[in-house]
C-alpha cells in the first residue's frame, strides 16, 4: 500500500483518478475496490492509500489499475 491522493472522481460513473509517486500518469480507481462500508465514493483531494497493479494494458487510458483504496482519515 502507498499514500496517494484522489486526482479527480467521477461519482455517477463510479471511477476516478489516483495520484502517487509509484504510478506516474495517475492510477485508474473503480468505485468496487474502495474499502469502506456503506456507499462507496472518493472526492478529488482526498488522500488515500493504495494497492495497485500495472496489468500491461491500459485501463480507460491509464497504465496503473488499484486494486485496493482505502480512505485515510488524518
Amino acid at each position: 500500500m502507498v499514500k496517494a491522493t484522489v486526482r479527480e472522481w467521477y461519482e455517477e460513473e463510479g471511477w476516478g483518478v489516483l495520484d502517487s509517486a509509484e504510478t506516474p500518469g495517475g492510477c485508474f480507481g473503480h468505485f468496487s475496490d474502495i474499502e469502506t462500508s456503506g456507499f462507496r465514493t472518493l472526492s478529488a483531494g482526498q488522500r488515500v492509500e493504495l494497492a495497485w497493479e500495472a496489468p500491461g494494458f491500459q485501463q480507460d487510458g491509464y497504465d496503473y489499475r488499484a486494486l485496493r483504496i482505502v480512505p485515510r482519515l488524518d
